[in-house]
């Protein structure tokens, strides 16, 4: 959503009570007996202000993967194809010294492309690791970035196998200390699952649920007893 937008948002919401302001200067004016008029009520609208871009952790590629093609989804489906299918209205052409060279955009097609695109590279730079940001700033190709993030942080299917059964471990083991809240412990968990099931291994309702009972501390078991009797 553009600056612009909003502007309008609120141009449509002024000229909305307006209108209701005019219309009840045109009606007759109530008895004395008649309830008070309601005062108008005013809607307010979530704006994108409100959503975190996410920023890759180096051992999270692909929770961070399917959590960026959301967010670029809902931020703006067009930056997300682009990113897909590449920017198909950009122009190349190759110079004497045989470099190609991309050429400025000249129809509104074109314009409108590249603004798609820059806007699709400056998001995925802003959400590498600053560590990382060299290595890819030097490209202007949003799907050649992401391509390269993904050649850089997903790793093959070695590692992938090697991480999957290090977070299989981490599960087993997983215990919340009585020095944390409740809240923090079971965010820990929550995204020990969502690595998990990233990686293809998941696990069921009815276990992730018995073992996140088991993980509780042994002072607090009159929760735990509690939280058993409803799970359970």
């Amino acid at each position: 959503m553009s600056a612009n937008d909003n502007f309008s948002l609120h141009d449509d919401e002024e000229l909305s009570l307006n209108d209701d302001a005019s219309l009840a200067g045109s009606v007759p004016a109530s008895n004395k007996g008649d309830a008070p008029a309601k005062p108008p009520q005013i809607i307010t609208t979530n704006t994108l202000s409100n959503i975190k871009l996410p920023v890759l952790q180096k051992d999270d590629y692909d929770t961070w993967a399917m959590e960026m093609e959301h967010y670029l989804e809902y931020i703006d489906n067009e930056v997300w194809k682009v990113i897909q299918n590449g920017n198909s209205k950009k122009r190349v052409t190759k110079g004497k010294d045989g470099v190609y060279r991309v050429l400025p955009p000249t129809t509104q097609e074109e314009q409108f492309a590249d603004e798609k695109e820059r806007k699709a590279r400056t998001l995925l730079l802003m959400a590498v690791p600053k560590d990382h940001l060299r290595r890819f700033h030097g490209m202007d190709d949003a799907k050649e970035i992401w391509a390269a993030i993904k050649t850089r942080f997903g790793g093959n299917a070695n590692s992938k196998k090697m991480q999957k059964a290090v977070l299989k471990q981490q599960f087993e083991a997983f215990t919340i200390s009585s020095k944390e809240s409740l809240e923090k412990g079971y965010d820990r968990f929550q995204k020990l699952l969502s690595q998990l099931d990233a990686l293809g291994a998941g696990v069921s309702d009815e276990d992730a649920n018995h073992k996140f009972l088991r993980s509780l501390p042994l002072a607090w078991d009159s929760l735990a007893m509690t939280m058993r009797t409803t799970h359970i």
